[in-house]
């Protein structure tokens, strides 16, 4: 049981790493904390939803899921969020913002589809062994994707200019835009992308939960918080490693204490995070963002 819960915290911690990255990627580089991504990640869910239903494989209903979420993103901060950011918001008005943002779009959806609940139909598949642990040919698949998203954004961030750039920008854009960075641009790039591991990260999720239901995503937004603030609140590789944490500890949670308290874990962990080391393990960017306490 051990290690099969160990299994089970690898699969939760690579969905984890998927919207936990994508999370902090988008706040380092526009300092907004939108509390409206776990909807983003249902709304991408109901688009695998329906490209499946409709005949597609449902693994390409996970690409077409996270093309929605980039798309999606990028619309939602050109239109709701850049004028207020234009008017001078601070952070305290965009997480108001966003919470707004997060309360339409799951009450849009809940008009659309309903309080039930909905299945992504994956074919069963085999059973792999691993050292202990059994997978079955869903989270395989899952875990890859993951893996292969963290090694891209590594690749990204580290040998090209748009990496460079990004985190120039991260750092201090007013500096980044007097070197001749664009960061408008940058900015749009880092929603896209952001909202690409956001889709992505809403599909395996429902994929390994089996069904959800429009509230889904929103419920899921503390463990993915959990995750980025444990890392340290713009930093991906941080993120990568509060995922590790919260997929683990929470699993494990399940294992010794009750699988409800699942997201009680990650809501403490967050807590004690937040009163030792609120600036989280890797901290550069939190400080500067205003968001360590």
């Amino acid at each position: 049981m051990f290690l099969q819960t160990v299994g089970f915290g690898i699969v939760t911690a690579s969905i984890l790493a998927l919207a936990a990255v994508g999370f902090t990627v988008q706040f380092s580089v526009t300092n907004i904390l939108n509390l409206a991504y776990g909807d983003v990640m249902t709304a991408s869910a109901f688009v695998a939803y329906v490209s499946a239903t409709a005949g597609l494989n449902p693994w390409i209903g996970m690409i077409t899921g996270g093309i929605f979420g980039s798309l999606f993103s990028y619309l939602l901060n050109r239109f709701v969020y850049t004028p207020f950011i234009r008017r001078g918001s601070k952070l305290f008005v965009m997480i108001i913002v966003t919470i707004s943002m997060s309360l339409i779009l799951q009450n849009v959806m809940q008009i659309i589809w309903g309080p039930n609940f909905f299945t992504v139909p994956i074919p069963a598949g085999s059973s792999v062994r691993f050292l202990g642990m059994i997978f079955t040919t869903s989270q395989i698949v899952i875990i890859a994707v993951a893996v292969a998203a963290m090694l891209g954004l590594h690749s990204l961030l580290t040998f090209t200019k748009l990496g460079k750039a990004m985190r120039a920008t991260a750092t201090d854009p007013e500096l980044a835009r007097n070197c001749g960075i664009r960061t408008k641009r940058i900015t749009d790039l880092a929603w896209l992308l952001s909202g690409l591991l956001c889709g992505l990260g809403g599909v395996a999720l429902v994929i390994d939960l089996g069904s959800f239901q429009s509230t889904t995503g929103g419920e899921f937004l503390v463990p993915i918080i959990a995750a980025a603030i444990l890392g340290g609140v713009g930093q991906p590789y941080g993120a990568m490693l509060g995922a590790l944490v919260i997929g683990m500890a929470t699993e494990m949670a399940a294992l010794v204490i009750n699988p409800e308290y699942k997201e009680v874990v990650a809501f403490g962990l967050l807590i004690v995070m937040l009163l030792i080391r609120p600036q989280g393990l890797l901290a550069e960017v939190a400080s500067q963002k205003e968001v360590a306490a």
